[in-house]
């Protein structure tokens, strides 16, 4: 594998709690994190087509993060990374595609939980944004109306970059069941949104085959109890 950042060190990030909200409906609860990676860039164009040999956005190999991938997409890149890097592959995929079970206790890459994602994202930080937005994040006012090469802003307190702005992250998690079925949520805001929408608290949601010209993901990897020590520490 020759992309440089197919073998990038993931960033250990420290457990902890984090409160969510849902502005919609006014609820707010708080979430456990056990000690996880997370990828210090988002996925980009390169490292999909390096395991894929695809290309969903257009034909440049390029280090910018690829889009256009839906969230079923992005579970599929998941599990072909760790059956190429030799790991248990998270996701469980029914005959339909539809019904998708994540195993926790899998070494291999998958998505973040949308607690993990917000946890990460502030790095320890109590605001709104972990930095000023034209310092971290690529928006609509600075970004010429296309998205950067990942690491060009600076990162957050725990070396993660583009957590803010770029192009949002699928996370793992369902919106609300009840009222948008099988919808899941991604987070982060990008070279499209407006800088109220590049927060870590923002949320939005769509159906896990939507896909568009600004949306991607991270990888991220359940901490198993070994030798460690070619890992980032988040808290260094």
């Amino acid at each position: 594998m020759s992309d440089r950042h197919i073998d990038y060190p993931m960033v250990k990030i420290p457990g902890g709690e984090i409160e969510l909200r849902d502005d919609r409906t006014q609820k707010k609860w708080k979430a456990e994190i056990s000690p996880f990676l997370l990828a210090p860039y988002a996925v980009t164009a390169e490292l999909y087509h390096a395991i894929t040999k695809k290309f969903p956005y257009s034909d440049d190999r390029n280090l910018k993060p690829v889009v256009n991938i839906s969230w079923h997409d992005a579970i599929t890149f998941c599990n072909l990374l760790s059956q190429q890097a030799g790991l248990k592959a998270c996701y469980s995929i029914g005959a339909d595609g539809e019904d998708i079970i994540c195993d926790w206790e899998s070494d291999g890459y998958r998505l973040p939980s949308e607690a993990e994602w917000q946890y990460a994202c502030k790095a320890g930080t109590t605001g709104y944004r972990y930095g000023e937005i034209d310092k971290v994040a690529w928006y609509n006012q600075n970004s010429g109306g296309n998205s950067h090469e990942v690491g060009g802003k600076e990162p957050n307190a725990w070396g993660l970059y583009d957590m803010l702005g770029n192009v949002w992250e699928w996370c793992w998690d369902v919106y609300d069941e009840n009222v948008y079925g099988t919808y899941r949520i991604f987070r982060g805001g990008s070279w499209a949104e407006e800088e109220r929408g590049c927060g870590a608290t923002c949320r939005r949601r769509s159906h896990p085959t939507f896909s568009i010209d600004d949306l991607g993901f991270r990888l991220a990897q359940t901490l198993i109890v070994r030798d460690y020590a070619d890992c980032k520490e988040a808290t260094e």
